[in-house]
């Protein structure tokens, strides 16, 4: 039996109480939606390992994007899914002005201004016909270097927009550097860059792929990071934040919380996690079949990110968050 003095369960007692003695608290302005818009149809696409979740119009998108600033999430990250002839070697239509991110970018800042912060992915893979998140030489590997060329068009051509956030997310060496000296030299110096600091080489983006349509054949392991590997998180995690990132961020969530507590032990910028679209479609399938409580397991997988150092969590749940947590 326990003394008098040891009564933990004194501060369990009721709902007032966990309430009042909770360490971690998660609110709607510390998530982002991720939206897809894509340009060949004509009403919102659903993606079938993703269920709720869908591939948006230009016009479905507007709307998605007021219901996200009226559920008061943080923000929104946009990616853009083109027709299949709009890819090719260099990923071409992800610079154009006319290309379908660019234009959703165009259209979102023009209905929602500055209601909400608008993030762009900066990452050539859906825009490429090979599927691979730069640009490739003679022997069909990623050039780093003529990549990050690419990277500072795209994004001048996400600022020129009205992204207020760049995301890039290809893992090359050098690239935050890179895109923000370009922002900077273009005057667009009040444009914010989310470096993914920890992306792995993870199984839990499978469901993305369908989402974006992704002409990738084999991986991408030479430039992201070895789910074994947590030290060279925190080696680039310091480059990052060197090159001048404003935001660094963990991706996936849920299995990398140790990274994703070493990230946010030593930075001293805000930092992120992605809830991808694996975690996403676990979660789905074992609710559709009654095996877990969805809107419960939801809200503490939410809180288990933002209790192991995420300050802004990227979910496919936002929407669905923000109304739990308003009850």
């Amino acid at each position: 039996m326990t003394g008098p003095h040891e009564r933990p369960r004194r501060l369990r007692t009721t709902p007032a109480m966990r309430r009042l003695v909770a360490q971690t608290r998660l609110s709607a302005a510390d998530l982002v939606l991720p939206v897809f818009v894509r340009e060949d149809i004509d009403e919102p696409a659903p993606i079938g390992s993703m269920p709720g979740v869908v591939q948006h119009t230009r016009d479905s998108l507007k709307r998605a994007a007021h219901e996200a600033v009226e559920a008061g999430i943080g923000g929104l990250m946009l990616f853009g899914v083109p027709a299949p002839e709009h890819k090719d070697a260099e990923g071409t239509w992800g610079t154009r002005p006319d290309g379908i991110l660019n234009l959703a970018l165009q259209d979102l800042r023009s209905e929602v201004g500055d209601a909400t912060v608008l993030m762009a992915d900066l990452c050539l893979d859906e825009f490429t016909d090979h599927g691979h998140c730069g640009v490739l030489d003679s022997q069909g590997r990623v050039d780093n270097d003529a990549t990050l060329e690419r990277y500072a068009d795209m994004a001048l051509a996400q600022a020129a927009a009205g992204a207020h956030v760049v995301g890039p997310s290809g893992m090359m060496d050098g690239q935050v550097a890179v895109i923000r000296g370009a922002l900077d030299g273009a005057g667009f110096a009040e444009v914010a860059v989310l470096a993914y600091t920890a992306k792995y080489a993870s199984a839990y983006y499978g469901p993305f792929r369908e989402a974006v349509g992704s002409s990738l054949q084999g991986d991408r392991k030479t430039y992201q990071q070895d789910p074994a590997n947590a030290t060279e998180s925190l080696r680039e995690l310091r480059l990052d934040l060197a090159e001048g990132a404003d935001l660094v961020m963990v991706k996936p969530a849920l299995p990398y919380l140790d990274v994703l507590r070493q990230v946010a032990d030593l930075a001293d910028v805000p930092v992120a996690a992605y809830q991808v679209s694996g975690e996403y479609a676990q979660l789905e399938a074992a609710a559709e079949r009654g095996w877990l409580d969805r809107d419960r397991a939801v809200l503490e997988s939410l809180t288990s990110i933002r209790r192991a150092g995420a300050q802004i969590v990227l979910t496919y749940y936002a929407v669905h968050a923000a109304g739990l947590l308003r009850g």
